[in-house]
């Protein structure tokens, strides 16, 4: 059980297990609030909040600067509880686990937050329909929820995040969407502000298909003209209903606004075209079509991830090709086909990959930095590998080699 203490943000150490912060999510300096505290950066930044902070006796540890006992001040709670020492704490922290154990573990975690996230998601919408400002703090809490599972374990709930019923779509795609917003800022190295506002964005980017009827938006079949008309307007209608809210961030309502824009200009609302387009309406795009094709919705069948980025590479004009991309290097996933360069200077072929959605298998042929053919072998890249990665991405005209055969390597068959 955790033992929780409230310590003020100047009394923080390194080696203390930081569990939340009293007042609003929005005014702590992190995107996320579980986790150690190991950064002598961290420290600086926790130490200049003028909340308290909510530390995790038990799961906390000592550090060479630290001694042993650490400055708690107990404010609600039985004192009685907190282990003694720095030492008696990191005595009752379990022994490790094993890394199945752990993904499983991570997992059942995964689960039970995509339902929570589920409930919260819905009352969301439901007070946007009905006029009510959106409870800052539960959704701002959720998107903390969702930044943490991702430091733990992402393709854990990613993987979870891919089983969405036909019937909770509209609402567990606001949470993807939401994850992988999260997950694409964090890959490129955006402030911590930016990344939770994104992940909010991504919560409330399709907020106005409440005011689109369910037998529109659940139809199995072809939609109508009309009913194609209809469903184009819920970027408006959600901009409408955001901007009711005087403290929703403007960054939100422009994704809201902007997600069907083509980097053509064929989109819509506005038809706005590339540059025109904000980043982050590039990446709220990115993300909600990737979520929308390997999910199973009343008129289709889910789609791969593997295939899904194939036929999103294949759509020229559709997305910001480089951005596109960077969402590919973020989930460590790319479509077969695709020639990639290596950080070790070489150049592969990205074969399939059949059900294996969590890695990527290569076939290295060629030497950059030597400029010449390599013999053909096979590279499998998976999540956290430090063997090589992905740096970019090559067109074939500007190969510097012949491409191999893919026949040498049977692909495996993919069906929608």
């Amino acid at each position: 059980m955790a033992a929780l203490r409230t310590v003020p943000a100047a009394e923080v150490r390194l080696g203390m297990f930081i569990h939340g912060f009293e007042g609003s999510w929005w005014e702590h300096p992190f995107w996320r609030t579980r986790f150690l505290l190991t950064e002598t950066e961290d420290l600086q930044k926790l130490r200049a909040f003028r909340g308290g902070v909510i530390i995790d006796v038990a799961r906390s540890q000592a550090t060479a600067s630290d001694g042993d006992t650490p400055a708690i001040a107990v404010r609600d709670g039985n004192e009685a509880d907190a282990p003694a020492t720095w030492s008696a704490a990191r005595a009752k922290r379990p022994l490790p686990e094993s890394p199945a154990a752990r993904f499983s573990a991570d997992q059942a975690e995964a689960a039970a937050l995509v339902a929570g996230a589920l409930d919260t998601v819905r009352g969301t919408f439901d007070d946007v329909r009905l006029g009510r400002a959106v409870a800052h703090e539960k959704v701002a809490a959720l998107v903390d929820d969702i930044a943490g599972q991702l430091d733990r374990n992402a393709s854990a709930l990613l993987r979870v995040l891919q089983l969405k019923s036909k019937h909770q779509y509209t609402y567990l795609h606001s949470v993807a969407v939401c994850t992988l917003m999260v997950n694409l800022a964090r890959h490129l190295a955006m402030d911590e502000e930016a990344v939770r506002t994104l992940g909010l964005a991504g919560l409330l980017h399709d907020v106005g298909k409440v005011a689109i009827p369910d037998a529109v938006l659940d139809k199995p079949g072809r939609l109508s003209a009309e009913e194609f008309a209809l469903v184009r307007t819920h970027p408006e209608e959600g901009v409408a209903l955001l901007r009711e809210d005087g403290a929703m961030p403007a960054l939100a309502v422009e994704v809201c606004l902007h997600h069907h824009e083509r980097w053509d200009g064929n989109g819509y609302p506005h038809g706005l075209k590339a540059d025109d387009i904000s980043l982050p309406a590039r990446m709220g795009a990115i993300c909600d079509v990737y979520d929308a094709l390997t999910s199973h919705r009343a008129y289709k069948r889910a789609w791969l991830p593997a295939q899904a980025l194939g036929a999103m590479w294949s759509w020229d004009g559709h997305f910001d090709r480089e951005l596109l991309f960077q969402f590919m290097r973020s989930i460590n996933l790319y479509p077969p086909g695709m020639l990639v360069r290596l950080a070790s200077d070489r150049l592969a072929l990205v074969l399939e990959n059949g059900e294996r959605a969590t890695r990527t298998r290569l076939l290295v042929f060629h030497s950059f930095a030597e400029g010449a053919a390599l013999p053909p072998r096979t590279l499998v890249l998976s999540a956290g590998t430090a063997d090589d990665k992905v740096v970019g991405f090559v067109r074939p005209e500007e190969a510097p080699s012949a491409i191999p055969a893919l026949d040498l390597y049977p692909p495996v068959a993919v069906t929608n």
